[in-house]
């Protein structure tokens, strides 16, 4: 059998959500359906939006647009609603139920030995993110990270994420990203960074290797001895 083939990068950011973990509560539905009820007073919430890959302010916008909130009424609260996002995630994160995915632990322990930069690219506000990456047990490997709150597009927070590691690291670094959806992937490719898929979330292998990313796998239990 032969084996797979190593993946050099200077630098990983991984994505969160069906990529370093699943959340089974409702933590954060609960905090977004308590921003759009308080701030635009609709009681809605996100359920039949396709929100996988999507940042926490494109899904409020969608969310709130069904329910006849015009974009400039939008934008004028969104920094209220965030604030609120945020209160909720806090006040209620001791009840966030992480399952971490498989391997996880492991490979993030094999590329910190490495001494190589990880950090997170993801949708979430920095709130939420740190949140549940902290219940997950999994905060501790991670330098840094670039969040939602500023970016309503996936393709702006990875090109936040490359900045800082260039930062950090030198003009010339290497950036992977690993995630589980296709716009982890498109928004890789748009910064010309390089990308891993895995298929933890709701896309499958077939589905995420149509859009040709460097490797894609089933799990990052595949990647495990190979990020170099």
């Amino acid at each position: 059998m032969t084996q797979a083939p190593a993946i050099q990068a200077d630098a990983y950011f991984f994505d969160i959500d069906g990529t370093l973990l699943v959340t089974r509560d409702l933590v954060q539905w609960n905090a977004l359906h308590q921003a759009m009820l308080e701030v635009f007073g609709v009681d809605t919430t996100i359920e039949g939006l396709p929100y996988h890959g999507k940042t926490d302010v494109a899904i409020l916008r969608a969310a709130v647009a069904r329910c006849g909130v015009t974009p400039s009424i939008f934008d004028a609260g969104i920094e209220q609603t965030l604030a609120v996002v945020r209160r909720e995630v806090r006040a209620n994160a001791e009840a966030i139920v992480p399952e971490v995915c498989p391997a996880i632990p492991e490979l993030l322990s094999q590329v910190s030995l490495r001494n190589k930069l990880l950090g997170v690219a993801s949708g979430n506000l920095e709130a939420v993110g740190w949140s549940k990456l902290t219940s997950a047990g999994l905060r501790k490997f991670f330098a840094m990270g670039s969040f939602g709150d500023a970016c309503e597009l996936r393709t702006a927070i990875f090109d936040n994420a490359v900045a800082m590691a260039r930062k950090l690291i030198g003009s010339g670094c290497t950036v992977c990203f690993i995630g589980d959806t296709p716009d982890d992937i498109l928004a890789a490719r748009y910064v010309n960074a390089k990308v891993v898929a895995v298929s933890t979330g709701t896309f499958e292998v077939s589905e995420l290797s149509r859009l040709n990313p460097d490797a894609c796998c089933r799990s990052c239990a595949d990647l495990l001895g190979r990020l170099q």
